[in-house]
């Protein structure tokens, strides 16, 4: 599932000028949608690239039926939202028979494809029910928040609707992401606080990010094997101590390397480069998938791990290949499975092993390596069920 947060500028907020300030914001720290009053969508859109969701009125233009050329309209939002002035906010009592709802039938005629629903009593966490039968997006808050209505929300809607949790804080939105180990899609911060609104993505961002289950494989040799094309790849963020790539000859076993974090007598630290390889191996992507190195080019992304198996995807801002001596490394794995890879011999190139980070000039047969193991084989990238042998 991937999150997302929102942040709510309407009017409520204040003046155009404290609308902006918040905007603004939140366009710096990165969130994903801006939700204001209709008339500020193209005061938006002027601001910066983000998808904007504006309270319509039951005139909108109706989402479906919309000229195709309309989209490409700056004053034209991404959703429309019903809810505002009306029964979705309690400013409009709900009727007894929700058939005769003016919000609901919005979402019906498709006037709008979002609705947002203040949770004020359980009658409101049916309305929300209701409502996500018809929208796209499903943007629920509470006056008394607590976990109670929240889980029932996830529990009845959550497949039907991208349900958006309305909160005040990032404590508030890890709460939302993790609620029945599912969470909400999304979050709906209301928030002045630049820091609390790129503390909010920074959990956006953490919700997102796989866990890997590395292990341990022995090392059965090394031993040098020539030259080979070697490929650096410098992304355009900055690396920890304890963050790498993962990178091997064979797509069921990649090996854990090291970001040039640390300082050498030969070089100096490079904490956006992992010198990964030879040209023929796999490096792992933020989808799970695999690429070649020799692919690799500016603008693609790759994933980061650390050693505990934490993620984080980065940019590739350059691929530097170059023609170097290797060493290539074989290991076995508890399964008894040879798994290998080439890197390049030079002490700054480091790997992981449970004596610490050790340069693969030092690496020998009975050291322990962390590598990422995964069954089945690869076809262009994408993991498939059939037999392959690779040596």
């Amino acid at each position: 599932m991937t999150r997302s947060v929102w942040l709510k500028a309407d009017d409520s907020v204040g003046d155009w000028d404290a609308r902006k300030r918040r905007i603004t914001a939140g366009l710096e720290a990165g969130v994903d949608w801006v939700l204001v009053d209709e008339g500020d969508v193209e005061r938006v859109r002027e601001l910066g690239s983000v998808n904007v969701a504006a309270f319509g009125s039951d005139d909108a233009d109706v989402i479906e039926e919309a000229d195709p050329d309309a989209a490409n309209d700056d004053a034209m939002p991404d959703a429309y939202v019903a809810g505002k002035g009306g029964e979705g906010d309690g400013t409009v009592e709900l009727p007894s028979d929700l058939s005769g709802s003016a919000d609901l039938s919005a979402l019906r005629r498709g006037h709008a494809n979002a609705a947002y629903v203040r949770v004020l009593d359980p009658e409101y966490e049916s309305f929300a029910e209701q409502a996500a039968e018809n929208a796209e997006f499903t943007l629920v808050a509470g006056e008394d928040w607590t976990i109670i209505p929240l889980e029932n929300l996830i529990a009845r809607i959550g497949e039907e609707t991208t349900l958006v949790a309305g909160v005040d804080s990032a404590a508030e939105a890890e709460t939302a992401f993790e609620t029945l180990d599912v969470g909400a899609d999304a979050v709906l911060l209301d928030s002045d606080d630049p820091d609390e609104i790129r503390r909010t993505v920074n959990v956006r961002d953490a919700a997102d990010r796989e866990r890997l289950d590395l292990a341990w494989a022995t090392v059965t040799e090394v031993e040098e094997a020539g030259s080979a094309d070697r490929v650096c790849v410098d992304t355009g963020s900055l690396l920890e101590d304890d963050e790498g790539m993962l990178v091997g000859s064979m797509s069921r076993g990649l090996f854990f390397v090291h970001a040039e974090t640390a300082e050498s007598p030969y070089v100096a630290a490079r904490p956006f480069r992992v010198n990964a390889g030879a040209v023929h191996a796999y490096v792992r992507t933020p989808d799970g998938g695999t690429k070649y190195l020799s692919e690799l080019q500016s603008g693609d992304e790759v994933q980061v791990a650390d050693r505990d198996g934490h993620t984080r995807s980065a940019v590739v801002g350059r691929a530097k290949i170059e023609k170097r001596p290797m060493f290539r490394v074989e290991a076995e794995t508890e399964a008894g499975d040879r798994i290998e890879t080439l890197l390049q011999n030079a002490e700054t190139i480091k790997v992981a092993t449970s004596e610490g980070r050790t340069a693969v000039t030092d690496l020998e047969a009975g050291d322990e390596l962390l590598v990422y193991l995964e069954s089945g084989a690869r076809h262009f990238g994408e993991s498939i069920e059939e037999r392959i042998i690779e040596k």
